[in-house]
């Protein structure tokens, strides 16, 4: 089967919107489900889980108040869009679907009991529980770089107050500065985008700071959609952005946080404004509560993201091992809808529907310069396995990208309104 950009964005548009499951009677005694984490596949669970035909009594329970997407952010840093346009309350969620919205940290998980704990010290029941702790840092594997030393080598991987101080740094870097970004080895959150960061910043140093130059060192030696990166480096930043693979630099080994010199195996170089984005693992619930295994990662079950681990506990979003599924927001939707339907099915005592899996993205060269792919996935011998595959392609014209960062800016106000309402 063949996709184009308009027939995969008119398959992803009715999915948004599409309601889970048939009307059935409800159950005198509703089931209780506890979601841990608000972010994109958390509150989607939640929300889809809310207006389900099981009808069970649905918790989130996420520290912060409000969300901002990581995806978009590197708009920020161009100076492009603000951290308020980003951000996002939970107030519909709660108001308008009856979702119960605690903000408190999930402290522990007990399987036996089934009770999640908070920090707080209140408990919760549940019959099912779905865990979406994205990821945490490997802070150890270069030396010198700790979580207090992203107070000044910010990572910006998660959106807000490290955004908002790389920004700072940024603005204030002379022109002729040195902007390194040191990229992560795979897996990790949202593969095009240390290569977006990098084409966003260069246009913002275009238009203000023309003489700065922007390094990218790299643990891999090759990355997700190169060839279309490259082919926009050189169209609008030719001479701006280097990028250094792993077998050129023979990896990242240290860093001096005090005076930016970042060290690889060969050579020393010094940053003005250093963005240093570590290697990955699931988010720290995930480890304490056994749901990852050695690899870090989360397995889950293809059909119904249960843990293979931990029963009764479902996994979703950017800290499972998901078979070809990258990490990113959009796949954390997918995955939380299919989790819904499976729970909702579980709940009813219902035959669970097959579904796609699918993730769609726009990766920004500059701000009227966009790419996309979309990727229609589907579970396959105990695994998740690409069935179609959509990219854009070299030498398309201008036009088309222009029409496709105008449709980015859809996509994002269509997707962040189906996620939090």
């Amino acid at each position: 089967m063949t996709w184009t950009r308009r027939k995969f964005g008119g398959f992803a548009g009715a999915t948004l919107v599409a309601a889970l499951g048939a009307r059935a009677a409800r159950s005198q005694t509703k089931a209780r489900v506890v979601v841990i984490g608000g972010g994109i596949g958390g509150a989607t669970v939640a929300k889809y889980l809310a207006t389900s035909s099981a009808k069970p009594d649905v918790t989130l329970v996420e520290p912060k108040q409000r969300y901002t997407t990581c995806f978009f952010s590197n708009l920020y840093l161009a100076g492009v869009r603000s951290l308020e346009s980003l951000t996002h309350d939970y107030q519909t969620l709660a108001g308008r679907y009856g979702i119960n919205v605690i903000h408190d940290t999930a402290a522990a998980i007990d399987p036996v009991a089934k009770i999640v704990a908070l920090a707080g010290g209140t408990k919760l029941p549940y019959d099912r529980a779905v865990v979406a702790p994205g990821i945490a840092f490997k802070y150890g594997a270069i030396e010198g770089y700790d979580e207090a030393a992203t107070q000044v080598i910010p990572h910006a991987w998660n959106a807000g107050p490290q955004s908002d101080l790389l920004r700072r740094q940024l603005d204030s870097m002379e022109d002729g500065g040195v902007f390194i970004i040191v990229a992560p080895p795979d897996p990790f959150r949202c593969p095009p985008g240390p290569y977006e960061r990098a084409s966003l910043v260069a246009y913002y140093f275009k238009q203000f700071k023309p003489r700065a130059k922007i390094l990218i060192l790299d643990a891999k030696d090759t990355f997700f959609e190169q060839d279309l990166f490259e082919d926009g480096w050189n169209r609008h930043y030719p001479g701006m952005i280097e990028w250094l693979p792993g077998q050129f630099t023979g990896g990242i080994k240290s860093v001096d946080v005090k005076t930016r010199a970042i060290r690889t195996a060969g050579e020393t170089f010094n940053a003005s404004v250093a963005n240093i984005i570590p290697a990955q693992i699931a988010g720290e619930l995930a480890q304490r509560a056994g749901l990852a295994d050695q690899s870090g990662w989360c397995p889950v079950d293809p059909m119904t993201f249960e843990s293979k681990l931990q029963p009764g506990i479902h996994v979703i979003g950017d800290a499972t091992s998901a078979g070809d599924m990258p990490k990113s927001a959009f796949v954390a939707n997918s995955q939380a809808k299919a989790c819904a339907f499976a729970i909702a099915a579980a709940l009813k005592g219902s035959e669970q529907i097959a579904l796609h899996l699918f993730n769609t993205c726009f990766t920004l060269l500059a701000p009227n310069d966009a790419v996309s792919d979309a990727i229609v996935f589907k579970p396959q011998a105990g695994s998740i396995k690409i069935t179609d595959i959509f990219f854009s392609q070299l030498g398309e014209s201008a036009e088309a990208r222009r029409q496709a960062a105008q449709q980015a800016d859809g996509w994002y106000a269509a997707f962040t309104h189906d996620v939090f309402g």
